[in-house]
């Protein structure tokens, strides 16, 4: 429990001591005054009243120290970066309208289910990758930066990683040549969210490295899958490739860092996809405040010692 004033319930404190010592010189006074006069009892001096006033007192002085307890209450929290695929392949129709365009409206669905309390950050990737959106509490401003999404380019699924990580910490994030996996500090309450095909061109970081940074950091990274394993043909450059989901890679990410893999062949499978990942749950402290039912306390006290003072000897005090 914390107090916002002591320094009240100190005074108050106080006043209570001098009132309880009152009262017991008052009784003993009294029992002098009735020796005095020749007269004994065996009978206690009854100062309920008297005593229940104290006590009410003494509740006061507390309730106007403004008291609160720490409750902790679980919730979501936390930062969310969405990764979202913007490579050529993207661009393919094996998911209506597009792979890309299915791939906004389910990060638009995941944005608007999320609470306040999380950030959600923007990354989009092809051969590289780059911050579209810092995390904010603004959910609009992410929310715009998947709207401004335009297909383009191969594809790095760890320059995505590397990416969000950065956005994650706002520090540079490198892996040096030779794979070496930085530490860049502890982020448990952060989750990286892919939206891709998983065409991988082995450009940049090598995405299981990057996978392994991100674990190392305590960053989940859940993936969801869009496209469908039989695939299509696209256009890019003038030539016809074909493409597929690659779910073996995708699944593997999540796995390394303990994130779910999220298939999803269609749109309609997108969207609830995307609504319904389950984000970490973490405890925060809300500041209960004791006041009020301390107050109710003590007037209860105070009215009682009143009601009972004024029945014994007609008297308030």
């Amino acid at each position: 429990m914390s107090l916002s004033s002591p320094l009240l319930l100190a005074l108050g404190l106080i006043l209570a001591i001098v009132l309880a010592r009152s009262i017991v010189v008052a009784a003993r006074r009294r029992v002098a005054a009735l020796a005095a006069a020749g007269l004994t009892t065996t009978r206690p001096v009854r100062q309920t009243g008297a005593w229940l006033s104290v006590a009410g007192i003494a509740v006061l002085a507390v309730a106007v120290a403004d008291p609160a307890a720490s409750v902790p209450v679980p919730r979501s929290a936390g930062t969310v970066i969405l990764a979202m695929d913007v490579s050529g392949s993207m661009a393919a129709t094996d998911v209506a309208p597009s792979r890309l365009a299915a791939a906004r409206r389910a990060a638009d669905s995941f944005i608007q289910a999320q609470p306040g309390s999380i950030n959600i950050g923007v990354v989009a990737f092809e051969e590289g990758a780059l911050t579209t959106a810092l995390p904010s509490s603004d959910h609009t401003v992410a929310e715009a930066a998947i709207g401004r999404l335009r297909v383009a380019g191969g594809t790095s699924l760890g320059s995505a990683i590397i990416a969000a990580l950065t956005a994650i910490t706002h520090k540079t994030v490198v892996v040096k040549p030779g794979g070496a996996v930085p530490n860049i500090g502890y982020w448990p309450s952060a989750t990286i969210v892919m939206f891709t095909d998983g065409q991988d061109e082995g450009e940049g970081v090598n995405w299981n490295t990057a996978a392994t940074v991100a674990e190392k950091a305590g960053v989940r990274i859940d993936t969801v899958g869009v496209g469908t394993t039989t695939g299509t043909t696209v256009l890019a450059g003038g030539y016809r490739l074909f493409t597929a989901l690659n779910s073996a890679t995708l699944t593997s990410i999540a796995k390394t860092t303990g994130g779910v893999y999220y298939p999803a062949s269609d749109a309609s499978k997108l969207n609830r996809v995307a609504a319904t990942i389950d984000l970490r749950l973490t405890v925060a402290n809300r500041r209960v405040p004791l006041a009020a039912p301390l107050i109710a306390l003590a007037l209860a006290l105070l009215a009682a010692g009143a009601v009972i003072t004024v029945v014994r000897s007609g008297r308030v005090v």
